[in-house]
């Protein structure tokens, strides 16, 4: 089983923190459309033929597109790959274009799953963030999926917003929490290059949390979700709503990604677009899509995805994989850590504690290995 992932690039506005590729030119969405068809008839081979078990709708803002533009995606995916049919397919929205009208019209099409960018409840935090949608809409949007048919529902929420107070971020997960959204996923707010969020931080103009109140914002999410299965670090799922298509990146599952500067993956190589819709549509129309490829580094890759789930990293499995050599480096370097309360040695796992999961970063880096 497989998935594909189709980057969306179009957006209204750019969000002050986004980092992902994302451009404001929707005279270009229909070359984009046609391209993104063009490019699954290029790689069609790409999987193996392996059954398409989920289809990820991503962006930019996926709900920019009309019905019609969806409609002929997935025509195009139903008619290039073999599809299960109890495939999960996610559709990536902004509160503000899920009105009635446009919720009804997606229900013809395939989609069973609709993620949704909410962020945050707080208006003064959606205000800081650039968000184009208030707290009134995003609850809208939320009751329209619902009574619309849709009960496999994700949202996005952010902490560690600039001028966020812990009972402020108590209210948010209350909020989210009382409406039994199926699923929660849950990012702290970093700071990236290039972000004007980043350069407004540079200049003075917004303060970082601290990491103290980070760290209670951490611990207070998850205690708040009760009922809620802790599956990833940044991920939390009602019992049957753990999302399938994120896992099979964790599962180190092949993947197809199409669009501009969307990511590959088939076990013998990754492979990434280039970051730029004109460069990717000219590509596209020569038959030579503009990517470059790298060999995975297996070891590092299967810490990193593996420790950022609750089931954690297998070590009879690094024994078998990566041989007797890297399982003793692994728990060498994995001693400090179980020692300081960010890290358990349970039976076969090596597994986060709460207390690590919070430095996560710190502790997938020690246990990398750069000479192989």
């Amino acid at each position: 089983m497989s998935g594909i992932y189709i980057h969306v690039p179009f957006c209204v506005v750019r969000c002050l923190y986004c980092d992902f590729y994302s451009t404001a030119l929707p005279h270009l969405k229909d070359a984009w459309l046609r391209a993104a068809i063009r490019e699954m008839e290029l790689r069609r081979d790409y999987l193996g033929g392996d059954t398409v078990a989920t289809i990820y709708i991503g962006g930019g803002t996926p709900s920019q597109l009309s019905a019609a533009d969806l409609e002929r995606l997935f025509s195009a995916v139903y008619r290039l790959f073999p599809v299960d049919s109890d495939a999960e397919i996610t559709l990536e929205a902004n509160p503000d274009d899920m009105t009635a009208a446009y919720v009804g019209s997606l229900r013809s099409l395939p989609i069973n799953r609709i993620s949704m960018g909410v962020q945050s409840f707080d208006e003064a935090d959606l205000h800081l963030l650039g968000r184009r949608h208030n707290s009134r809409r995003a609850r809208q949007a939320i009751g329209d999926c619902i009574r619309s048919g849709y009960d496999n529902i994700s949202i996005d929420l952010i902490y560690g917003i600039p001028g966020q107070s812990l009972q402020g971020w108590e209210a948010n997960l209350k909020e989210a929490a009382g409406l039994r959204i199926p699923h929660i996923s849950a990012y702290h707010l970093t700071y990236e290059e290039g972000t004007r969020l980043h350069s407004m931080l540079e200049a003075g103009q917004v303060q970082a949390v601290d990491e103290d109140d980070s760290a209670d914002m951490f611990d207070l999410l998850v205690d708040s979700l009760d009922g809620y299965e802790h599956y990833e670090i940044s991920n939390f799922a009602l019992p049957g709503r753990i999302s399938r298509h994120n896992s099979s990146y964790w599962e180190e599952k092949k993947y197809l990604g199409i669009g501009p500067s969307a990511h590959s993956y088939n076990i013998e190589t990754r492979s990434w677009n280039v970051a730029s819709l004109s460069d990717y549509i000219e590509g596209i129309n020569r038959g030579k899509p503009i990517l470059e490829t790298e060999r995975p580094h297996y070891y590092n890759e299967y810490v990193m995805t593996a420790l950022r789930t609750s089931r954690g990293i297998e070590v009879s499995r690094i024994a078998a994989r990566f041989g007797e050599d890297t399982l003793s480096f692994i728990l060498r370097q994995s001693e400090s850590f179980i020692a300081a309360g960010m890290l358990e040695h349970k039976a076969d796992r090596l597994v986060l504690t709460r207390k690590g999961i919070f430095v996560s970063d710190a502790v997938i880096r020690a246990l990398f290995r750069e000479d192989f």
